[in-house]
């Protein structure tokens, strides 16, 4: 095994994670399992994983919680949440908490492997500099320190919130699709029946242009978003 696939599976249901672990051994990856959420908080701290599966309902320490703790220890590992709590709210809370994905059960295992190979492969290439200090007109963010400021005020954002400015910021002055921002901030495949971006932009807008006179972030129609550089 190549060390950048070791997964960490946290599941309590013994029978879905030991099929899990079996699935994802066959596809070549390095799984070891958790059956509790206080258990895999711990083998996490002990030992480097490229990628955490992790249920929400977990006894000792929910999935929440266990993303937040993970996150606040290591930004860049990439975290998908697996679970049977499927409403908009759960979505919007799972990656208020920092997962970078986030599957419903019944899932097909396919697509399970196919977010994790998207995951490991953008991890490989965050590890790359690809520009610390991003601006827009009166807007700065650095991507190490996490800051973001609009002229002279500081903006706080959740790491959702932050890797959605963080791809309009790059993409700059061009119009990106919401499939594009399924793609890239969430490594989803496109669902026209959620509605988790648009409530996402609206959470970012109204916290980077809702108090300024100058706005940046604008809805083509149809087509999607664009955050225009007047400067």
């Amino acid at each position: 095994m190549t060390e950048e696939r070791k997964i960490l599976l946290i599941e309590d249901e013994q029978k879905i994670a030991d099929a899990l672990r079996l699935g994802l051994t066959e596809a070549g990856y390095d799984a070891d399992v958790a059956y509790n959420g206080a258990i895999g908080w711990k083998m996490f701290q002990q030992q480097p994983y490229n990628l955490v599966v992790l249920d929400i309902n977990l006894p000792g320490m929910n999935g929440y919680e266990l993303c937040e703790k993970i996150r606040r220890q290591n930004t860049q590992v990439p975290v998908i949440m697996l679970t049977a709590l499927g409403a908009l709210g759960d979505k919007i809370e799972g990656y208020d908490a920092g997962a970078d994905d986030y599957i419903v059960k019944p899932f097909e295992f396919r697509e399970l492997l196919m977010k994790i190979r998207v995951l490991l492969k953008r991890s490989l290439h965050q590890q790359v500099p690809v520009g610390t200090i991003l601006k827009a007109s009166d807007l700065e963010m650095n991507v190490d320190s996490k800051e973001v400021r609009r002229g002279e005020t500081a903006i706080n954002l959740t790491a959702k919130e932050f890797q959605l400015l963080e791809y309009l910021l790059r993409n700059k002055n061009r119009v990106v699709s919401r499939s594009d921002i399924a793609i890239n901030v969430w490594d989803i495949d496109f669902d026209t029946n959620t509605n988790v971006i648009d409530v996402y932009i609206n959470y970012v807008r109204n916290k980077v242009d809702k108090n300024f006179d100058q706005k940046l972030i604008y809805t083509q129609v149809g087509m999607g978003y664009i955050l225009k550089d007047n400067s």
